[in-house]
């Protein structure tokens, strides 16, 4: 009877270990469609083909439409919900889901294509600014990279 006991009890642990979990996953979910991250992310992959398609314009527009045909909001939500699961607590992803629920929330999510689009270019800019310098400091002082 003891062993009963304890077997059920542990059971009891488990399914209540995994309901939380799912909630859990739930939440994050919700937070990450709310949030359009699925989305966002999407938009940045047909950024990314746009970039090839001008890199690569011998290239069938059927093959980059396979690419594009493969990315969808729903994968890439599956993919970065152990990411949120790993740094937020259930009730952290609840005040996150409440605050982009907020007026300020929904002016964060719908100017942050906009902001992450801008911030790429200023960023790319940059970096391509450095490596200019580095590559023009490097050879006014001699250095050649090895062939």
């Amino acid at each position: 009877m003891k062993r009963f006991s304890i077997t059920l009890f542990l059971c009891g642990l488990l399914t209540s270990g995994f309901s939380q979990s799912s909630s859990k996953t739930d939440n994050i979910k919700n937070l990450l469609e709310l949030t359009g991250s699925g989305k966002l992310g999407v938009q940045v992959g047909q950024n990314m083909i746009n970039s090839f398609k001008k890199s690569y314009p011998n290239v069938p527009v059927e093959f980059w439409d396979d690419f594009l045909k493969e990315m969808n909001s729903d994968t890439l939500i599956n993919l970065i919900i152990p990411i949120y699961d790993k740094y937020y607590t259930e009730s952290e992803i609840k005040q996150l889901t409440e605050f982009y629920q907020s007026s300020l929330g929904k002016k964060v999510i719908s100017t942050m294509p906009l902001v992450v689009k801008e911030s790429m270019q200023v960023g790319q800019t940059w970096g391509k600014e450095i490596g200019e310098k580095v590559f023009s400091d490097l050879k006014e002082k001699g250095f050649a990279p090895k062939e």
